[in-house]
């Protein structure tokens, strides 16, 4: 199937207002996708904070698109069939959001995207014991709604300013040591809960990128020519390019599609005005990612072979 870009604005227009109102009236069949996070998911310090917010549900009513709207954006290109919820608040852990929003999240959803605080535990960085907690209560109430549903943990990328600053947690360190630690992480909450599905490994694509000489890993030093930045102007949130790279991640993960069949026009890389040779090379690492995380020398896979006590 050749899948040919809408190159004109009404013709986006018309896009994003049919997705629209397939959302209003979804068929029964539509599969229902809910994202859990904080400003990691809504996209904050980028444009995709506020891109087609009219393609999701907000369950707190803030008029938030974020990487769920791209989300479904990529989905509607592809022709599937997804209801796009998210519940997410700034600076919040997985247990903020059970003790304050279990009305919200309580519900019957297919696929449900995790996303806990960037540092794992805002008081303690770096302990997954609090992860490891939240994440099998929250795989506990999902699986109430719905025995069937999917439960992903999104394992997030490293922050530069935790990095590269003299006083970070991970001061002194090489970038991919806080990433490692986040997989580590989520390969122990896997093995703490049967009712997780698995991992979308978010980190693990940014550092791909770094590693191919497509992103900038030390954006203190000044980006290098012809390089992105994949953070945003506080070296703590991600950039547009770095979200999307998430959302091709997810959406590969979610979706089980190659990435790069979204090709070098796709939509929101076109909104979001990066050159087609950039939206090119993202989808090629999130499927390369994606490919390696499937095989025996991922993280995740090596830790799920070991106890919980030597992992």
């Amino acid at each position: 199937m050749t899948i040919r870009p809408l190159s004109s604005p009404i013709a986006h227009a018309a896009l994003y207002l049919a997705a629209a109102l397939l959302m209003a009236v979804a068929p029964v069949q539509a599969e229902r996708i809910l994202f859990v996070g904080n400003s990691f998911t809504f996209g904050a310090g980028s444009p995709v904070r506020s891109f087609h917010p009219e393609l999701v549900r907000d369950l707190n009513r803030e008029g938030i698109g974020g990487v769920p709207a791209l989300f479904r954006t990529f989905a509607t290109e592809m022709g599937l069939d997804w209801e796009v919820s998210l519940e997410t608040s700034p600076g919040k852990d997985l247990a903020w959001h059970l003790a304050n929003r279990r009305a919200e999240l309580t519900g019957a959803w297919d696929v449900v995207v995790l996303q806990d605080h960037s540092t794992l535990d805002p008081a303690h960085p770096g302990d997954p014991t609090a992860h490891v907690r939240d994440s099998a209560a929250m795989a506990a109430l999902f699986k109430a709604g719905n025995p069937a549903a999917r439960i992903l943990l999104e394992t997030t990328w490293p922050r530069a300013d935790l990095t590269y600053p003299p006083r970070g947690r991970w001061a002194g360190k090489p970038i991919r040591a806080m990433a490692d630690d986040l997989a580590r992480a989520n390969a122990l909450a896997l093995l703490n809960s049967r009712q997780l599905t698995g991992t979308i490994p978010v980190g693990q694509a940014w550092l791909r990128a770094m590693d191919s000489g497509l992103a900038d890993p030390n954006p203190y030093d000044g980006v290098a020519f012809g390089k992105i930045d994949l953070w945003t102007w506080d070296h703590y949130h991600a950039s547009a390019a770095g979200y999307y790279l998430a959302a091709l991640t997810i959406f590969g993960r979610v979706t089980g599609l190659d990435p790069r069949t979204l090709g070098p026009r796709e939509r929101a890389a076109d909104e979001l005005g990066f050159n087609p040779a950039t939206t090119t090379a993202l989808q090629r690492i999130a499927a390369e990612t994606l490919a390696a995380a499937d095989g025996p020398a991922s993280k995740e896979a090596a830790c799920a072979r070991r106890s919980l006590a030597t992992c």
